[in-house]
């Protein structure tokens, strides 16, 4: 995977620790399209699960698995601006309990049985995503506020 930072850069695997929203961006028929979706950093490698009730973006990696996926850490209070921008390739994996697992207690916790409903007790019903990176465009883009 080839790195590319602007002229302030940060530690990446830090960065995909955090419980961020990732745009997966992925091609269609009709023209692009762009899904929010969590995700889950390993082997350098992002999954991204797909439940029963969420987006179509599977069927649009089957026809073309080249896609973009961008990730932003922004807090406006203190002007922190830190974004991650990926190409490569995606595709469509068996469902993995224990990645899916990972994945899920970063954004909600350990203790699954506290968990909204829909993502307790996932299986076979779901779908992952496994993305491989090819570039990766890293970015320092903080300010300073103005308030």
């Amino acid at each position: 995977m080839e790195i590319i930072t602007g002229n302030k850069s940060f530690d990446l695997d830090v960065f995909l620790k955090k419980p961020l929203f990732a745009h997966l961006s992925t091609l269609s028929k009709e023209g692009p399209r762009e899904s929010p979706v969590w995700f889950y950093w390993e082997n350098e490698h992002i999954y991204i699960i797909r439940t029963p009730s969420s987006d179509t973006f599977p069927g649009r990696i089957k026809e073309n698995p080249e896609c973009a996926i961008g990730i932003v850490d922004l807090d406006h209070t203190t002007g922190k601006v830190l974004h991650a921008g990926f190409r490569g390739k995606a595709t469509v994996e068996a469902f993995d309990k224990k990645i899916a697992t990972r994945l899920l207690e970063r954004y909600l916790g350990t203790e699954e049985e506290k968990w909204d409903p829909r993502f307790r007790g996932l299986g076979d019903s779901n779908i992952l995503i496994k993305f491989v990176p090819e570039t990766v465009v890293v970015r320092d883009q903080s300010f300073i506020p103005s308030i």
